[in-house]
């Protein structure tokens, strides 16, 4: 069976991410690995406590030879924008989770409102990513 490991978001700083999703989201690291053999690369990665399975991989955006300048640049520009990664989080109660973050320091951009799917907010992390916190409502099926 094939699965989902992970997901990846662009960041500008590793560090400045970390902190942001470790210290006001909540996650937990799950990997911190610097490959000397590889330009001291470093595979970052966090995740919701209690989802053992999955994890966030916080990219530094390359610079040649796996990403050329112009590249690079397109994808600070997107990141600023918001559109260039999300992450969907659920919560069993968007409004308890919506003041539980917001007592972290974390500034959203759209507050908890009904959707026909739910109850729906979003924030963005230091690097322009856009992240949805929503308390589902379960669907009937078709």
């Amino acid at each position: 069976m094939i699965k989902i490991a992970n997901a990846q978001l662009w960041v500008h700083d590793q560090d400045e991410a970390l902190a942001f999703y470790t210290e006001k989201v909540g996650m937990e690291v799950r990997a911190d690995v610097t490959v000397p053999e590889m330009g001291n690369f470093r595979w970052l990665t966090i995740a919701p406590a209690g989802q053992p399975d999955f994890s966030i991989v916080l990219m530094a955006i390359p610079g040649p030879p796996v990403m050329d300048a112009e590249t690079g640049e397109e994808v600070r520009n997107l990141m600023g924008t918001g559109f260039a990664g999300t992450i969907f989080l659920a919560t069993d109660d968007v409004h308890a989770s919506y003041e539980e973050l917001k007592g972290r320091g974390v500034d959203f951009v759209e507050q908890p409102e009904e959707r026909p799917y739910g109850i729906d907010s979003a924030f963005r992390d230091p690097s322009g990513n856009n992240i949805r916190l929503t308390q589902v409502r379960e669907l009937a099926a078709i």
